[in-house]
């Protein structure tokens, strides 16, 4: 699937002019089929929404499907970069995607914005300047889960999550922080549905928490047996297993469920509201993190482009190190390794008339940056 769009002017403009000579080219890849649809489809409107909002005539952005399969995936980044001449390229939902493309990319001179995928490999050993993270770096609302479960007092968790390179970062992000013992820990099938056995051995194991990272149609799967399990044990995990676009298929399963995110829809600035408000008038549905991601990484990118040509390698790098753009997620800057600085929250699922949603509780964590900044040569 493909798709060209020339943004066009919108109400709620942000009013930035293009420093660039010409037009930037930019080449989004991301789950659009098949499972986690949802997730690319919500990163995608969120930055389609800013490209719109902006009002800006010198971006073009190219959209393509990579049906969350990797040697999908390094096709179309070869035919962008090579074919369509890209300057930027954005979009990747999955972490072993994003290994398979990122590094080349950046060593063919393009720019690359993370706007959810970010492996601990390419935030330490593997960083490149021309890398940057609009998210979060995987480890960290799993960092943020631990330090809230120290809170809760929990001392024997049973964690789990996908046997993929974001899976091991979540556990191990978990872990990081997290004081108490281990129950149990498992690695799931990617793309797995029926957790019969994973749930016999929760029930067995003794534990006094479980904490699990299984986005998308996984976390769908996993909460609705967990709920009709018969096993009477709190649940923490990260938002992407309550986020706002598969709370609804969970249904009661996930109220009052605790989890960490970087953002919910009740941030209280000005900038957030506005961000909420238009993403439901112009979709007809509430956005979702990966939503708010996409928003973001659109307006980092137009920020630089205020402010220099893509075609200077070196002043464009440096426009997006300044991050000069208001964040849905309030406070945001770059560390070292172009990964974020920011604050994580703990959310609980709540119901609002008929729609669940998210609520901010508390924060996790304030000011928050990546345990790999340290390993990155830049």
């Amino acid at each position: 699937m493909k798709q060209t769009l020339l943004a066009a002017v919108a109400a709620l403009s942000l009013g930035v002019a293009a420093a660039s000579a010409e037009p930037v080219k930019v080449g989004m890849i991301t789950t659009l089929s098949g499972g986690g649809a949802g997730l690319g489809i919500d990163v995608r409107d969120g930055f389609m929404l800013a490209v719109k909002q902006s009002g800006n005539e010198d971006i073009e952005v190219i959209i393509e499907d990579d049906q969350r399969k990797p040697d999908v995936a390094v096709k179309l980044a070869d035919k962008l970069v090579q074919a369509e001449n890209v300057d930027v390229l954005t979009g990747l939902i999955w972490s072993n995607l994003a290994m398979a493309v990122i590094p080349s990319v950046t060593a063919q001179g393009k720019f690359y914005l993370s706007p959810n995928a970010g492996p601990s490999m390419l935030a330490g050993k593997g960083c490149h300047p021309n890398y940057f993270n609009v998210a979060w770096q995987n480890d960290n609302l799993h960092e943020a889960a631990g330090a809230f479960a120290n809170v809760e007092g929990y001392k024997n968790s049973f964690i789990l999550a996908p046997n993929y390179p974001a899976g091991k970062d979540a556990l191990t992000g978990y872990q990081r922080l997290y004081k108490g013992d281990l129950a149990g820990e498992l690695y799931t099938k990617l793309g797995q549905t029926d957790y019969a056995a994973e749930l016999a051995q929760i029930r067995a194991s003794g534990a006094d928490s479980v904490y699990f990272f299984l986005p998308g149609g996984m976390g769908i799967s996993f909460l609705k047996q967990y709920a009709g399990s018969g096993i009477d044990l709190p649940v923490v995990g990260p938002a992407f297993s309550f986020d706002q676009g598969i709370l609804q298929a969970v249904g009661d399963a996930a109220l009052g469920v605790r989890n960490t995110s970087q953002w919910s829809k009740d941030i209280n600035t000005p900038v957030n509201n506005a961000f909420v408000e238009s993403f439901q008038a112009e979709y007809g549905r509430l956005p979702s993190l990966y939503a708010s991601q996409g928003f973001d990484t659109a307006n980092l990118l137009l920020s630089a482009m205020a402010k220099a040509d893509v075609k200077d390698a070196d002043a464009f790098r440096e426009a997006l190190r300044e991050a000069d753009f208001k964040s849905t997620r309030g406070e945001f800057r770059f560390g070292p390794n172009n990964h974020p600085i920011q604050d994580i929250y703990v959310r609980e699922v709540i119901k609002e008339g008929d729609v669940f949603t998210n609520k901010i509780i508390g924060k996790a964590l304030n000011s928050h940056s990546d345990a790999y900044w340290s390993e990155c040569n830049m």
